[in-house]
């Protein structure tokens, strides 16, 4: 599909000036148009695909299903009372019917479908859609083991099928398949924005990881994780989570995983000789990144990280080749975890990946590979296979011994990749070396 002149406007202004967001009047129009043409070319494939004619979508105002909020038009903060929407599917004529049981229409892209002067009862005027279009297959969101796509809420269910009509009751069954694929699924204009927000923000950690913020000996980590928020808020972004900023260093042991977020050292004074490591995303236009660097801070007489610290950081990146390389469509989750380890290992790494969906969602639904705390496989998430046109968060590492440190570190990495009908490619590249600070 043919990128609008308004994509590219947005492309340029991200690109020339990383701290010239755009106005809020003008993310809207980012927002309604990838939404319309979601709705009006993506959906219809993702019905067709999953087997549904019918997906229903059932929320009330401030708790909403986390699908349907993704679904909202740019005005729409929230979901108003009780907002129902169906889509139904005419395979044989390809039409998409996109309907609102709720008292206003949702956006432009959503008309109102009940008209409450005739039809008091909401479930009733929803009833008798689906009494009208008579689908083969009705979906809705309730999973066990994806928690965005199991939004219908108790209550909702239970009403809904006190009022559905018997013959309709064996047609119900779980969206999870099309809720994920609506969720995981990127579109040509998501990903043109995609790349120039990864590409904002390498730019902030680059700016987070230099002399400008980071004075050795005086500098502490907690310093540049309240920088790093603050530089996002005065840009007039937002963070999906708290930033971390860590230390490895000589002498000091290497820390475990078990060590919860609060229980790591905080407000650890940055010196030379220090190997620095960020985790840091950001959420601009309904999409989120997600990403994980390092860098080095020179000690005087330096003009270059230690050859060892070098040999480790490619260690990691070798890990991210093994691991994007086992990437194949309808391999599990699971599956791709389990060939990467066993590649690694065969190499003689020590890798553990831990790798997510990314997208309308942080940690967003799809093939989960790995977990920290999981590297012989994730039931449930990490059987779920591969699809196309999707992005993960390429999260992993690798454990390296370094002789000259008496310990062993840790290369923590993260960015984002996008598997599509060409194979795997970063979505704005990835850090291939230590930076340095100050910069060489």
């Amino acid at each position: 599909m043919k990128i609008s002149s308004l994509i590219i406007a947005l492309l340029l202004c991200i690109h020339f000036s990383h701290s010239q967001i755009l106005p809020q009047r003008e993310r809207a129009d980012i927002i309604d148009m990838v939404l319309e043409d979601r709705f009006n070319n993506l959906l219809p494939q993702l019905m067709d695909r999953t087997g549904f004619d019918m997906w229903v979508l059932i929320s009330r105002e401030y708790n909403e299903d986390p699908v349907l909020k993704t679904m909202l038009p740019s005005t729409w903060l929230n979901a108003r009372r009780r907002t129902i929407i169906v889509f139904y599917r005419d395979k044989t004529k390809n039409t998409i019917e996109k309907l609102a049981v709720a008292r206003y229409n949702i956006g432009k892209q959503i008309d109102s479908a009940w008209d409450k002067e005739k039809q008091p009862n909401q479930w009733k005027a929803l009833v008798d859609i689906i009494s009208t279009k008579n689908p083969e297959k009705i979906g809705l969101n309730y999973s066990k083991n994806f928690g965005i796509v199991d939004g219908i809420v108790k209550t909702d269910y239970d009403e809904f099928m006190e009022v559905l009509p018997q013959e309709f009751k064996p047609k119900i069954t779980s969206a999870e398949k099309l809720a994920i694929a609506w969720i995981e699924t990127r579109t040509q204009q998501e990903m043109e924005i995609y790349k120039e927000l990864v590409d904002v923000t390498h730019a902030i950690i680059e700016e987070a990881f230099s002399t400008s913020v980071i004075k050795p000996g005086t500098t502490t980590t907690d310093d540049v994780v309240w920088w790093l928020r603050q530089k996002v808020t005065d840009m007039g972004l937002k963070t999906w989570f708290h930033p971390t900023v860590d230390i490895q260093r000589s002498g000091e042991a290497l820390q475990s995983h078990i060590v919860s977020f609060s229980d790591r050292p905080k407000d650890k004074v940055i010196r030379p000789g220090d190997l620095i490591h960020c985790d840091f995303g950001i959420t601009y236009l309904r999409l989120n990144t997600d990403c994980q660097q390092h860098a080095y801070i020179l000690k005087n007489e330096e003009t270059m990280p230690p050859e060892y610290l070098t040999k480790a950081f490619a260690d990691g990146n070798r890990v991210q080749d093994i691991f994007t390389s086992n990437f194949e469509t309808g391999k599990s989750g699971n599956e791709i975890l389990l060939q990467s380890l066993k590649q690694g290992r065969g190499e003689g790494l020590k890798p553990a990946i831990y790798t997510h969906p990314l997208g309308l969602y942080g940690h967003s639904s799809g093939p989960t590979i790995g977990m920290w705390d999981s590297q012989g496989g994730v039931p449930g998430t990490g059987d779920y296979p591969l699809y196309e046109n999707t992005v993960y968060a390429i999260e992993l590492n690798t454990t390296v011994t370094i002789p000259e440190w008496k310990k062993d570190v840790r290369i923590m990495l993260e960015e984002a990749g996008f598997w599509g009908e060409d194979g795997f490619r970063y979505v704005n590249e990835r850090q291939t070396e230590l930076i340095t600070i100050p910069k060489r």
